[in-house]
């Protein structure tokens, strides 16, 4: 009896060591927004304790090779320079994400790769201002996409310095589509695990490792968790096609769903990802170490930590955590409130 509660106490401080990973998603600030967005990496995230900065840039970067992509408000090469720099003063990794396959427009606004090269729309032709759609993806099996999206991706690296990426591919429903000449009839699964292999084939050329959300490779049916933190449109069996090298990040924003576990027993590097509900973060993080403490070795080291997203732009969320915004909206004070509450606990567990 002895000798079990020790080897159980030894097992509950393994999981309550510090997080390999302790992470905060930001939209990319606007170039207005530079100076408190340095402020921000400089000051606040050392002293939450933050680790990794996966900064969503998607078409908001001055490329030189497609200038045409780039939105007006787009960063400058030394702008990004600026950002990678105060994340390595401040001991962050920099993870540039660009949005990949799916959420390639957002209401009646396209986004920079379908918007100047309509060609490569997986419904070329229809749900006109994106009427009746969710967001708008492309086609992956297009015979001239992946050199621009590459080129994309490469100048993003080069900018930050970054050895890891993350590629979104969140919520995709478009895919597959009949209207589609190369990918009609396709498997569904098949095509969302041919376009992660791509992009992870490309970055690990680089050295670079991949990242990205997991909720095309869970099935919504039988976990009864839906269509949108989950999939019910086919690409669940991907799981089992894309190399074990990626890196998943598990979002679920209301309830803090046990997918992680799975991950990891699949082979997989995980991490938890909440947004603006603290009882939502705090689960999934009590999920976390209780899997590492009590999981083999080999399935602990893939259990990596968590990564709160946002989803309010950088200049508000840092604005209403330094308290110079007295009346920031609901969801912006509700991921400010959930981003220090989950941080607060990771720093007092590790204490």
């Amino acid at each position: 009896m002895m000798r079990t509660a020790v080897l159980f106490l030894l097992a509950a401080c393994a999981g309550a060591e510090a997080l390999p990973v302790r992470g905060l998603h930001l939209g990319a600030p606007k170039p207005a927004e530079m100076p408190l967005a340095l402020r921000f990496i400089r000051d606040a995230l050392p002293k939450e304790g933050v680790n990794t900065l996966v900064m969503e840039f998607n078409y908001r970067y001055q490329f030189a090779k497609h200038p045409e992509v780039a939105d007006a408000d787009a960063l400058s090469p030394e702008q990004v320079r600026q950002l990678a720099e105060a994340c390595r003063a401040a001991g962050v990794e920099l993870v540039p994400l660009i949005n990949l396959l799916g959420h390639q427009s957002w209401a009646r606004t396209t986004f920079g790769l379908l918007r100047a090269h309509p060609e490569f729309d997986e419904t070329p032709g229809l749900y006109p201002d994106n009427a009746n759609i969710y967001c708008r993806s492309y086609c992956p099996l297009h015979p001239e996409l992946h050199a621009m999206v590459f080129d994309l991706i490469d100048e993003l690296l080069d900018a930050t310095g970054a050895k890891t990426f993350h590629a979104g591919m969140d919520e995709v429903f478009l895919l597959g589509e009949d209207v589609c000449p190369r990918c009609k009839g396709k498997d569904k699964a098949e095509l969302f695990a041919g376009e992660v292999k791509a992009v992870r084939d490309h970055l690990a050329g680089r050295g670079v490792k991949l990242w990205l959300w997991a909720d095309r490779l869970i099935d919504g049916e039988v976990t009864g968790i839906g269509k949108w933190e989950a999939s019910q449109n086919q690409t669940a069996p991907a799981l089992g096609l894309i190399p074990r090298d990626v890196v998943l990040c598990d979002w679920h924003y209301e309830a803090a769903h046990p997918t992680a576990q799975r991950f990891a027993l699949e082979g997989f590097q995980v991490m938890s990802s909440p947004w603006r509900k603290p009882s939502v973060a705090l689960g999934q993080l009590a999920q976390m170490r209780d899997a590492r403490a009590h999981s083999t070795a080999v399935v602990r080291d893939r259990m990596l930590g968590m990564l709160q997203t946002t989803w309010v732009g950088f200049g508000p969320f840092a604005r209403a955590y330094f308290s110079e915004d007295k009346t920031p909206q609901a969801q912006v004070a509700e991921a400010v409130l959930c981003f220090r509450e989950l941080f607060r606990e990771m720093r007092t567990m590790n204490q």
